[in-house]
C-alpha cells in the first residue's frame, strides 16, 4: 500500500520539533491496520484497535485504554491523526425517510452524501461522493454541470461513511446501522480509483467500518480501465454502470464519456468483472423524454442486455430510473438559532446577491421525466428481459439519482451562516413526522 499522509502545520519551538511537527502526518481513517503496524513499528494486535478507536470516536482517546499499550498509542499519535468533515447542512425529506448532508472539506470545499433507508428496518446505504464536481459532464446529472475542483483523499471518503453511521446513532440509535455504500454520489470513482479502492479496503476492514465488500457498490460512467482494477484489487465489490443510452450517437450526446470509451469497450470490461467476480453488474438507464424512451431504444436495450448474457454467462440486473430534475439550485441553507436570524440572514442576502447573475444565467432543466416508464418496460418484458424501477428518494431535498451538487453561490452563503446552521443541522429531527418508515420498494 502506498499511504498517503497529510501534510501538519509547524508550530514554535526547537529546530528538530519544528521538523518532526513538519512531517507528513497519516490521516488514520485511511490506514490499514497491517499498515499502521508496519509505518509505526507496533504490534499488529495494537493497531486494530488503535484503528478501531479512530473509527468508533473519532479521535485517538488523551488515555491509552486498558486494551492497548501506552508506548504504541504514543507511537501512533506521533505520525497520524484522526481529521474530520464539517457537517454544514443535514436535511430530511419530508417525503421518505432520506436524508442529504452536506460536509465542508478542509480547504472550503463542499461535497453531498445521502443516507438511504433499506428494505430491512434499521439498515441504510451510504451514498458517498468521491470528487468534488466532475469532469465527465454527464447531460442528466446535476454534478457533471460543476466541473471537476479536485479527487476526495480515502480519509475524506471513509469519514463520511463514519459521520452518517454516527449520525444514524444519534437520530434513530435501536442498533440501526449502515449496511452498505454506494458510490454513487459526487464525482466519478473510477476516475480517483487510487483512492477509492482504499476507501473500500478500509470500509470493509473488521476493525474500521466493517462493511461486507458484497454490499459495496461502485457506480461508473464508464471507464474500462478503473472496472478491471476493481475486478483484480477488491473482488468482492459490485459494479453500477449508467448507460444513458444504447445508441452511440445518442449516448455521446448525454454522456461525452462515450467519445473517448464507446459502449462497446466497458461493456466488454464489464463482462470481464462479471466474469472474474460471479457479480451481475448493475445497468442503470435514466429515462429521458424524448430522448432514450421510445420502444425502439429499450427494443436495442433488451437486445443487448441479451447479447451481453450470451456472451459471459451473467445476465445484468436493469435498474430504470425515472428522471430527477437538476435545472433549479437546491434549496436555501437552513437558518441558524432565532437568536442569529437577523444577522445571518443579512449576510445570506448578501451572498446571494453577489451571486444573483450567476443563478439567473444557470441553463434551464435540459430533460423532462418521460411518460412512457411503463411502456418501456413492457417492451423489455415482451423481449425477455427484466427490470426494476429504482425508488429514487429524497427529492424534495435534491437527494435524489443525478441531483448532488453544490453550487458556488451555495458555499459562500454556507459560509457565511456557518456555525449557527452548521449546530442547527446536527439537531435536526431524523425525519418529517409522518414519513414512511421504509421506501417503496422496487417495483
Amino acid at each position: 500500500m502506498n499511504l498517503r499522509p497529510q501534510s501538519s502545520s509547524p508550530s514554535s519551538g526547537s529546530p528538530q520539533s519544528s521538523m518532526d511537527e513538519r512531517r507528513p502526518r497519516l490521516a488514520l481513517q485511511a490506514v490499514l491496520p497491517a499498515d499502521l503496524a508496519a509505518a509505526c513499528g507496533i504490534d499488529l494486535t495494537d493497531a486494530r484497535r488503535i484503528v478501531s478507536l479512530a473509527h468508533r470516536l473519532g479521535e485517538l482517546p488523551a488515555r491509552a485504554p486498558a486494551t492497548v499499550r501506552r508506548a504504541a498509542l504514543d507511537a501512533v499519535r506521533a505520525v497520524g491523526e484522526v481529521r474530520t468533515l464539517a457537517l454544514v447542512e443535514r436535511r430530511a425529506s419530508a417525503e421518505d425517510p432520506f436524508v442529504k448532508y452536506a460536509f465542508r472539506l478542509e480547504d472550503g470545499a463542499m461535497v453531498e452524501s445521502v443516507r438511504i433507508p433499506l428494505e430491512r428496518p434499521g439498515r441504510y446505504s451510504a451514498c458517498v461522493s468521491s470528487q468534488v464536481g466532475c469532469a465527465l459532464a454527464c447531460a442528466f446529472c446535476a454534478t457533471g454541470r460543476m466541473g471537476l475542483t479536485r479527487n476526495l483523499e480515502a480519509w475524506e471518503i471513509v469519514e463520511q461513511v463514519r459521520l452518517i453511521r454516527r449520525d444514524l446513532g444519534a437520530t434513530v440509535g435501536g442498533g440501526a446501522r449502515v449496511h452498505g455504500v454506494l458510490f454513487q454520489g459526487m464525482g466519478e470513482p473510477l476516475a480517483n480509483a487510487d483512492r477509492v479502492i482504499q476507501a473500500i479496503r478500509v470500509l470493509s476492514e473488521p476493525s474500521a467500518q466493517a462493511i461486507d465488500m458484497r454490499n459495496i457498490t461502485v457506480c461508473t460512467a464508464g471507464l474500462p480501465s478503473g472496472i478491471r482494477r476493481l475486478a483484480a484489487e477488491v473482488p468482492g465489490v459490485r459494479l453500477g454502470l449508467s448507460l444513458g443510452s444504447v445508441r452511440p450517437g445518442r449516448r455521446r450526446q448525454l454522456m461525452p464519456i462515450d467519445g473517448a470509451h464507446p459502449l462497446e469497450e466497458v461493456l466488454a470490461a464489464a463482462g470481464e468483472h462479471a466474469r472474474a467476480t460471479g457479480h451481475a453488474p448493475m445497468w442503470a438507464y435514466t429515462l429521458l423524454a424524448g430522448q432514450n424512451d421510445a420502444d425502439e431504444d429499450a427494443a436495442s436495450l433488451a437486445a443487448l442486455a441479451r447479447g451481453f448474457a450470451a456472451q459471459h454467462g451473467i445476465s445484468p440486473r436493469l435498474s430504470l430510473i425515472p428522471y430527477n430534475a437538476i435545472g433549479t439550485s437546491d434549496a436555501p441553507v437552513p437558518s441558524p438559532g432565532a437568536a442569529e436570524e437577523r444577522h445571518a440572514a443579512e449576510e445570506r442576502q448578501a451572498a446571494e446577491e453577489r451571486h444573483a447573475a450567476e443563478e439567473r444565467s444557470a441553463a434551464a432543466d435540459p430533460f423532462v421525466r418521460s411518460p412512457r416508464l411503463a411502456a418501456f418496460r413492457a417492451v423489455l418484458t415482451a423481449a425477455g428481459v427484466g427490470s426494476i424501477v429504482r425508488y429514487s428518494g429524497g427529492g424534495d431535498v435534491g437527494a435524489a439519482c443525478g441531483q448532488l451538487a453544490r453550487s458556488q453561490a451555495q458555499v459562500e452563503a454556507q459560509r457565511s451562516g456557518g456555525r449557527g446552521a452548521s449546530s442547527r443541522s446536527r439537531a435536526a429531527p431524523d425525519a418529517a413526522v409522518g414519513a414512511p418508515s421504509t421506501p417503496p420498494r422496487p417495483v
